[in-house]
């Protein structure tokens, strides 16, 4: 490991909440931070690896599973790695694909060595385990790597997922045995790939407790919440993470996989999470649906075909600076992809400009009082 790539500082606090910086091979990242999801190595709705530089992303994060099937991790590894693949310089990473073999996969067969399952493209009958995706994901050569857990639904039986706790707990320690071979490799093409771990247990709070001393015995570079965000209530979520948070290592980063809304973003930093991911900005978006700091807009709303405002007066993203509401209805509605880019931009740099106000409001000494003002506006329709 090249001297300081991994090391983590938390710069300063304000209750709970941390302004941070995690440094990596591939660049800084300051915390908190929201990384932007391009699943297959592409935002969906348009938007390039150059253009996220001008949406001020700093991680981006693409799915293991999905690059695994298509185009295949070993085209990656002969092309020179994700990065050079996409032409992305700044951080990525990469899902272990666990979320994705357990919710994609009809058909599938959990044993301790791994999971069999049938691709959703074609149900070709595949095989992954621990070692298997570390292996793809050394070979995308990701700056930070999940590890392989298993997802369950929610809710669970509690001695299911009692059961499903240890059984990832082992995955994990096999993980990190793989990744510290594979990155004594020569041929490794990144040979300080960081390796983050997750923390599961449903909604059962002495399970998530449990679970995450056991993991953080393991020293692992950051430690992830999994498994929220897939149907419970937003105050179980909460009351999961406030459970979770004070038994989670202060020097380390902590990742809310999945999350969410901006007011989730705001709650979550507020109780000490430091990372985010999540498809809703663009997913969002491509349906005409943006989220501004006056609130939520559904631009199809007829009141906006002839409004000659920007999205949000207050944004600087490249829609905003250049073109009205009432032009950007119209290419949506009519069906012209560059309606979508636009609103996708939008959205994205919206994200990312709350994470970094959010670092403004924790440098200056004002989160608390930025965290009263907007929790509540962000999730509120707009009126504007």
């Amino acid at each position: 490991m090249s001297e300081n790539k991994g090391k983590f500082e938390v710069l300063t606090t304000d209750g709970r909440a941390r302004r941070g910086v995690l440094h990596t091979v591939h660049g800084d990242i300051q915390t908190p931070v929201f990384m932007n999801v391009g699943t297959c190595a592409a935002i969906k709705g348009g938007v390039s690896s150059r253009e996220l530089i001008d949406l001020d992303c700093q991680v981006e994060l693409s799915n293991t599973y999905h690059l695994h099937l298509r185009p295949g991790d070993k085209l990656i590894y002969e092309m020179g790695g994700l990065h050079k693949f996409m032409n992305w310089e700044r951080p990525i990473l990469t899902d272990s694909g666990g979320f994705q073999v357990f919710s994609l996969s009809q058909l599938r067969k959990i044993t301790e060595e791994g999971v069999r399952f049938a691709s959703h493209i074609d149900g070709k009958r595949i095989f992954m385990g621990p070692e298997e995706s570390m292996q793809i994901q050394s070979h995308l050569a990701s700056t930070i790597a999940m590890s392989f857990d298993e997802c369950i639904e929610n809710p669970a039986p509690y001695d299911y997922v009692k059961q499903s706790c240890a059984r990832t707990a082992r995955w994990l320690v096999r993980c990190k045995a793989e990744m510290d071979r594979l990155n004594s490799l020569p041929e490794t093409i990144n040979r300080d790939q960081l390796l983050f771990g997750i923390n599961q247990g449903g909604t059962y709070e002495d399970l998530r407790i449990e679970h995450m001393h056991t993991i953080a015995e393991l020293d692992l570079a950051g430690y992830a919440i999994g498994g929220l965000a897939v149907g419970e209530e937003t105050e179980e979520m909460y009351r999961i993470i406030d459970a979770v948070e004070p038994h989670m290592p202060k020097n380390k980063p902590r990742y809310l996989m999945g999350v969410g809304t901006p007011c989730n973003i705001l709650e979550a930093v507020h109780m000490g999470v430091d990372f985010f991911d999540c498809v809703m900005p663009s997913r969002n978006a491509r349906h005409g649906n943006l989220f501004t700091w006056h609130g939520k807009m559904n631009l199809l709303n007829e009141k906006y075909a002839k409004d000659p405002r920007p999205f949000d007066e207050n944004c600087g993203c490249p829609a905003c600076r250049n073109y009205s509401r009432s032009y950007v209805r119209h290419l949506i509605k009519a069906k012209e992809s560059l309606g979508m880019r636009l609103a996708v931009a939008h959205n994205l740099y919206f994200y990312n400009n709350l994470t970094r106000e959010i670092r403004k409001a924790l440098d200056g000494g004002y989160f608390e009082s930025f965290y009263q003002k907007y929790r509540n506006i962000l999730g509120e329709r707009s009126q504007s």
